[in-house]
């Protein structure tokens, strides 16, 4: 449990913290004097969307924790939420992404990538590089942010396992025209999907980022076997991480944290240089939430305190 050193603020008797990703949500609820109440899951955090659907599986989940405490939606006149959010990437989407939830005691948003910053160093200075279904990489240093990436699929999230699913559909396509190597991972992917390229394309017409994520389990115990393009497929994407976590250094991080569930798949390709920067967490991000919650920075200097 983190140490705060905020004055308390009488009105607030609950904290409560959030981490959305792509994929899921995940809400931890403390008192004021720090002690757990519980966590819960959700749907996808991931504002781009739809600020409706995420709002919706993030009162699910924290509405579950309450009522296992014996509370109703009337705890939420005494709580202050912080929310780190996937896809939240300016002031203006931190406040609208407030505006369209519930009213509660007070809420500040930013995206989690600071929380999980704030989290890991505990509120000091120092970077952060999520890998999970996207990525993200994220220093916090004198009071500043800078954010490295996490643009979205679409024209980002180097490093991550969407966009490694994605480079493996395209390998193993290239595989199947010959116009690439053709070696027992393409041929298992393209079977994976139902033989031909054209279960592929049918596959990739509704496809979401967390649907080629799904495809990493698949690549890494290829490459783990030598398997010439599963190799080359991981390596890549442990560069896009190397090469962000060097700057993160430059940007004048002393140490980076490589988090999410893509972190430990990708540690061991790292190069040297790479490695040498990394620390480990003290803290996760909902403990980050839960901090801004506190009032710690939120990086953004927006928050939402009734009247």
């Amino acid at each position: 449990m983190l140490h705060l050193m905020n004055q308390p603020d009488p009105r607030l008797t609950l904290f409560a913290g959030v981490d959305g990703g792509g994929t899921k949500c995940r809400i931890r609820l403390r008192n004021a004097e720090g002690v757990l109440l519980g966590e819960a899951e959700g749907g996808s955090g991931n504002i781009r969307l739809g600020l409706e659907l995420v709002w919706g599986n993030i009162t699910a989940a924290l509405d579950q924790i309450l009522a296992q405490n014996g509370l109703d939606l009337s705890a939420y006149d005494h709580m202050s939420l912080g929310l780190g959010l996937a896809g939240i990437s300016c002031l203006d989407d931190a406040v609208t992404t407030i505006k369209a939830g519930p009213t509660f005691a007070r809420c500040d948003a930013a995206s989690d990538a600071h929380t999980a910053c704030l989290g890991a160093f505990s509120g000091r200075d120092g970077a952060i590089l999520i890998s999970g279904t996207g990525s993200a990489g994220y220093a916090w240093v004198g009071q500043k942010a800078h954010q490295v990436g996490g643009w979205g699929f679409e024209v980002c999230d180097n490093g991550s396992a969407a966009d490694l699913g994605r480079s493996a559909i395209r390998a193993a396509l290239e595989g199947f025209d010959g116009l690439g190597p053709h070696t027992d991972f393409t041929r298992a992917l393209i079977a994976h999907f139902g033989g031909h390229p054209a279960d592929i394309v049918h596959w990739v017409t509704h496809a979401k980022p967390r649907d080629y994520g799904t495809l990493a389990p698949i690549i890494i115990p290829f490459a783990d076997k030598a398997d010439t393009v599963a190799v080359a497929l991981v390596k890549r994407s442990a560069d896009d991480l190397a090469r962000y976590i060097e700057h993160l250094h430059v940007l004048g991080a002393t140490k980076i944290c490589l988090v999410g569930g893509m972190a430990p798949v990708f540690t061991p390709w790292l190069r040297p240089s790479a490695s040498a920067l990394l620390a480990e967490p003290e803290h996760d991000a909902l403990e980050g939430a839960i901090l801004m919650a506190h009032g710690v920075s939120n990086g953004m200097t927006t928050e939402k305190v009734p009247s």
